[in-house]
């Protein structure tokens, strides 16, 4: 369990009443947890999996030193094969369901574990190719991990895309979205859609809404918590088509199927919860 305050006197008080409930050890101030090292100065904190890696190393038998410089290889689609699967597809899930949770502190290999994610039940060589590559370049990158600087402003900053109809297996679209308070990460999340959808501007503007509802939702989890947002916050998109419909209230023949999401998006707008800005 990790107690979390900036009042001792409180936490003190947390300690002595579930030491008399439960038989407990205090560790003192947050240095590993469930495989998580944690760093602390009075500028900042350090999250990082390290020791967490190494074991993935050995478990996954990786002995040469060959590294790479992606978490996947770069325009390459991947699919279901009816070749021949692994003849002991075992350690292939383990790797793989390993990875997941270390994507807590390494978001960047997020989309590659994805990938991998969606043949466990019946993986190939090169399915295991793939793996072997996502392990060579966390082997570069073992020591990198996520800052979070106690000297960041406390604005809200988010990020929003979407590729359309790019699976090939069948052909649903992977929007995503990251939400930055100040320099720090605090929320991620990509995800396949449930549905097949048609229109490119529907699934632009979808992920869009989504980003803005959460967008909302944390602002008003930060004033819970006493931070004030004194300004709106910047989502970024790389469509400028999509930006402009958002800024439009002129409806034409494309666009009413989305009318609900958009007046969720038009309404944040007008009263400057979000400001949409372009970005490449």
């Amino acid at each position: 369990m990790i107690i979390a305050d900036d009042n001792s006197d409180g936490i003190a008080s947390l300690k002595f009443e579930l030491a008399c409930c439960l038989a407990m050890k205090d560790l003192s101030i947050l240095r590993y947890f469930l495989g998580i090292e944690v760093a602390y100065s009075p500028k900042s904190y350090l999250l990082l999996q390290s020791k967490y890696i190494s074991n993935l190393f050995e478990c996954a038998r990786l002995t040469n030193n060959r590294i790479v410089d992606t978490p996947i290889e770069t325009n390459v689609r991947y699919a279901p094969s009816d070749r021949p699967p692994l003849l002991d597809p075992s350690l292939f899930r383990t790797i793989v369901g390993s990875l997941v949770y270390f994507t807590v502190t390494r978001p960047d290999i997020v989309y590659a574990v994805y990938v991998v994610s969606q043949f466990i039940a019946a993986p190939i060589i090169v399915h295991w190719v793939i793996v072997l590559h996502i392990l060579r370049y966390l082997q570069s990158t073992q020591f990198q991990n996520l800052l979070f600087p106690s000297t960041s402003y406390l604005e809200l900053r988010a990020y929003s895309d979407v590729n359309w109809d790019d699976d090939p297996m069948d052909y649903k679209s992977t929007t995503g979205f990251c939400v930055f308070l100040g320099d720090s990460l605090i929320l991620l999340k990509s995800k396949k859609q449930d549905v097949i959808s048609r229109s490119y501007i529907k699934t632009e503007y979808n992920v869009m809404t989504s980003t803005t509802c959460k967008i909302v939702w944390l602002r008003s989890l930060l004033t819970d918590m006493c931070i004030s947002l004194h300004q709106p916050t910047l989502l970024y998109y790389d469509n400028q088509s999509v930006i402009r419909i958002a800024r439009n209230s002129v409806f034409h023949k494309p666009t009413k199927h989305i009318k609900i999401d958009y007046d969720i998006t038009r309404y944040h707008l007008q009263i400057i919860t979000i400001i949409l800005s372009f970005v490449s």
